[in-house]
């Protein structure tokens, strides 16, 4: 069987350094591409006043289309972006208001991509995803951190994505 999955990419930039690396690895695992920079997500409201942005179809859509959900996100300020946070909040218009929908979570797997100028890694910064994974009842196949030099990917972060797409698409 076929895994079925989704890259969510949470970039400010749309055809930035992370969208490189999620073409490498669309190009490897045959994953469907969301780009959230192109869609209305409004912030988590306690009255469920967002229900006419795009969060509720989008939400409703990954989860009955998919195995695996893959968040790409640079590094800012040594965490995720901010348009990745706000999805993660809005996740709990599911887990509050239509259960049905965030109960599908449950079983799918997800993993997680950095991606900054350098190799560093920013200690804990996977540790949300963990946690979210946990929570919600889901699989964590785990997290790639990746980088851009001059605008290229070079060869050992291709190797690294080469060895990532490997992992998710491995049977669970």
């Amino acid at each position: 069987m076929t895994q079925k999955g989704l890259i969510i990419q949470a970039s400010a930039r749309s055809e930035g350094d992370t969208n490189k690396v999620v073409n490498l690895l669309k190009a490897q695992t045959q994953f469907e591409v969301l780009d959230l920079n192109t869609k209305n997500i409004n912030h988590f409201s306690y009255d469920f006043k967002n229900e006419n942005d795009d969060f509720k179809s989008i939400f409703k859509h990954m989860v009955t289309n998919y195995d695996t959900i893959v968040f790409a996100t640079p590094v800012y300020w040594y965490s995720m972006s901010g348009i990745l946070k706000v999805f993660f909040d809005r996740i709990s218009d599911f887990l509050y208001h239509e259960k049905d929908f965030g109960r599908q979570l449950r079983g799918m797997q997800m993993a997680s991509i950095s991606c900054n100028n350098n190799s560093l890694e920013i200690e804990g910064f996977n540790l949300p995803f963990i946690k979210t994974a946990e929570y919600l009842g889901m699989s964590y196949k785990g997290h790639l951190h990746t980088w851009t030099q001059k605008n290229t990917i070079d060869n050992e972060v291709n190797n690294r994505i080469n060895n990532f797409a490997k992992q998710l698409l491995a049977k669970a």
